[in-house]
């Protein structure tokens, strides 16, 4: 499913911003904008992972009402 792939790779993403978020502030960098730059793929990772999480709970609920019919 390319939708799994993709939550794959934000959160590749996701984690690189935040050791870059990391290293910034360790070195004491003033830069507002690191901080933020672990938002950009953290909004569709949540997309992602919720619709991830209903998937099977979604396709349970059709599976049940064929095998009642």
């Amino acid at each position: 499913m390319w939708i799994r792939q993709t939550h794959r790779w934000l959160s590749i993403a996701f984690t690189l911003a935040v050791i870059a978020n990391i290293v910034a502030m360790t070195m004491q960098l003033d830069a507002a904008w690191i901080g933020f730059l672990a938002l950009v793929p953290l909004i569709p990772l949540l997309a992602t992972g919720l619709y991830l999480f209903a998937l099977p709970y979604l396709g349970r609920s059709g599976a049940r009402s064929e095998a009642r019919s």
